[in-house]
């Protein structure tokens, strides 16, 4: 999935508030550092406090502190390029009605394309009702026994009744051999990839 490329809204920048600017780059930084990048969300008293202290929209600062929170969002993105093999995977996870399985990984010489499905019985499914059920989407995180820290992105999917397909780009590419690798797909929730407590390993 390529991002547009980012144009400034406007040609203006005010000079005199560069130095505040990097101030702020600076404070976000440090607020990262201090919280081991896990600071949460200010309650709803902090924000309502902060925007009458200040002078802001309450929605603009919940807008604010959320983007703090995806700044994964935002990481370069990387295109597969050198395609090198496919390698089955053939692996499955089963719960309740549902049916998870990886089918195999594309090899690339700067990344690896994971292929990830969901299947259920869809008998009594109506159209369009399987995506939408529920809000929610998968991550993929790898545990390797190496040390090897992995980033994967989704690249989105789509499907028909009681199908769907998914793909993740994993990056630096994965070995060939998978004994010292462990894929754990981790269930989200709109809108801002609240873990819903759900998660298997394949």
């Amino acid at each position: 999935m390529k991002r547009m490329p980012f144009e400034p809204p406007t040609d203006h920048y005010d000079e005199r508030i560069e130095a505040i600017d990097e101030q702020i780059c600076e404070l976000i930084n440090q607020r990262k550092d201090l919280s081991n990048n896990n600071p949460g969300f200010p309650t709803k008293q902090l924000i309502s406090h902060w925007s009458k202290k200040y002078g802001f929209y309450e929605d603009f600062l919940n807008s604010l502190f959320a983007d703090f929170l995806r700044e994964e969002m935002y990481r370069p993105v990387l295109e597969p390029k050198g395609f090198l093999k496919n390698i089955p995977i053939l692996k499955s996870f089963e719960k309740d009605d549902l049916f998870y399985s990886v089918t195999c990984l594309r090899q690339y010489k700067n990344a690896s394309v994971v292929h990830f499905n969901i299947d259920r019985e869809d008998s009594d499914e109506i159209p369009g009702d399987f995506r939408e059920r529920k809000h929610t989407w998968f991550e993929l995180y790898i545990n390797d026994e190496n040390g090897i820290e992995y980033n994967c992105r989704n690249e989105g999917g789509g499907g028909s009744r009681g199908h769907m397909s998914f793909t993740f780009i994993v990056t630096p590419p994965l070995p060939d051999d998978f004994s010292e690798i462990k894929l754990v797909f981790r269930e989200c929730k709109a809108p801002f990839s609240k873990p819903t407590g759900f998660e298997f390993i394949i």
